[in-house]
């Protein structure tokens, strides 16, 4: 599975950003697609989850930093998902990571940095 990451950039305090994540997965059964980032006491934090297969495909996970602000969706078609961040503060200034788990593994994309000025 090959990932491919983008969407970041500078954004003042309150602005929004859209990071987009699609997988090229040639025949490999995607399950899972997330946003991590580095937090303290651990490498990287789930930000955002969402299944992709199974039954319970379409279920998504944010975590309670983000809750209300950010919002994970995916495009089935392309393998694809997206995080819409709005109401950024600072301290969401992080490179943020794709994440896909499929049935041959784990498989991380490059990261894309968020900035948020005050």
């Amino acid at each position: 599975v090959q990932l491919q990451a983008s969407g970041g950039g500078l954004v003042q305090v309150g602005g929004s950003l859209r990071l987009s994540c699609t997988a090229s997965s040639s025949g490999d059964t995607v399950n899972h697609m997330g946003w991590y980032r580095p937090a303290p006491g651990e490498e990287r934090e789930l930000v955002a989850g969402i299944i992709l297969s199974g039954s319970s495909s379409g279920s998504v996970y944010h975590a309670n930093s983000v809750k209300g602000r950010f919002t994970i969706t995916r495009d089935n078609a392309k393998t694809a998902v997206y995080l819409q961040m709005n109401r950024l503060k600072p301290e969401d200034t992080a490179v943020y990571y794709c994440k896909a788990d499929s049935d041959s593994g784990s498989y991380w994309g490059q990261g894309t940095l968020v900035t948020v000025s005050s």
